[in-house]
């Protein structure tokens, strides 16, 4: 029986926004079974959920906002609690922006496993796929399917000649995330750093931070963590972007050349797909998995 999850005890870390450049104090705090995930804005007073209802922009990033107050590039750090199940969790922040680290969601596992996990005394619930549900949004698709386990396809396509078509599949669990997803560094283009910085963005983006391509190849002297880095880390974004619909999915998604806006488009056409699923029970998804093996 798999319970819900919080952290056992406070933790804090601390850097600048990727996008703002702000410097922000973070500390991560227990919350209580059914809370889910909360970050509090303590300059503003301010108590946000991490729920798609609270979206308030998806441009290079997703914000969460209310009451005239926003928490900047959320999804890194959802990857990382969604890929250690962690369902309940108090984030507050002095600040607009969630810090980047190193790009990935590696130093941010590695922060809430120091506060340490503590199992909750009431069962996890899942959203299963029943029947399949296709998106489509311009040149971007996201699909839905029932699948006996959590299984994610992502393929990715720019036109560089260092990247071309990246495609991967992965049998989500905690040890697959934390192996094969986290580490993968946020990533851009030299050509558009200048009109991110002209339009307000990427004010604390660096080397140190992202993995930026040039014409003749990656500027980063330590090269790459994966030969695909690139579909790992949209894989990091979309599962953080996913988390967002509020209970971890039970099928195989798979996704083609989205990004943070068709990510929450298509977690809104599910939810407003009610045929399509059922909230189910840890309990409900281990003896349906007992019954596929028997009869396999």
């Amino acid at each position: 029986m798999r319970l819900q999850r919080t952290i056992k005890q406070e933790v804090s870390f601390a850097g600048i926004g990727l996008h703002t450049g702000a410097h922000v104090s973070v500390k991560l705090k227990p919350a209580s079974r059914d809370s889910g995930i909360i970050f509090h804005r303590i300059d503003k007073n301010v108590m946000i959920r991490a729920h798609v209802g609270e979206v308030s922009d998806t441009a290079f990033a997703t914000s969460l906002g209310h009451n005239g107050a926003r928490i900047k590039t959320v999804e890194h750090f959802l990857a990382a609690a969604s890929g250690l199940g962690i369902d309940n969790l108090i984030i507050e922040l002095d600040g607009p922006e969630i810090p980047i680290l190193d790009g990935s969601s590696t130093g941010l596992i590695d922060i809430i496993l120091r506060g340490g996990i503590a199992k909750q005394g009431k069962r996890r619930s899942y959203l299963r796929i029943t029947k399949p549900i296709f998106f489509e949004d311009g040149h971007s698709e996201i699909a839905a399917f029932p699948h006996n386990g959590r299984r994610l396809t992502y393929r990715i396509y720019f036109n560089h000649h260092l990247l071309g078509e990246q495609k991967l599949t992965l049998e989500l669990n905690e040890e697959t995330f934390a192996r094969e997803v986290a580490p993968a560094r946020t990533f851009g283009f030299v050509k558009d750093v200048e009109y991110l910085r002209a339009n307000g963005l990427a004010k604390g983006g660096s080397l140190d931070n992202a993995v930026i391509l040039g014409d003749n190849g990656v500027l980063n002297k330590s090269g790459l963590r994966f030969k695909d880095e690139f579909v790992r880390h949209k894989m990091l974004d979309f599962i953080g972007d996913i988390s967002l619909i509020g209970f971890p999915i039970y099928g195989h998604l798979v996704a083609s050349k989205a990004g943070h806006s068709t990510n929450i488009k298509f977690v809104k056409n599910l939810l407003s797909a009610a045929d399509c699923w059922e909230i189910v029970s840890d309990t409900d998804i281990e003896y349906a998995r007992v019954n596929a093996l028997a009869y396999s």
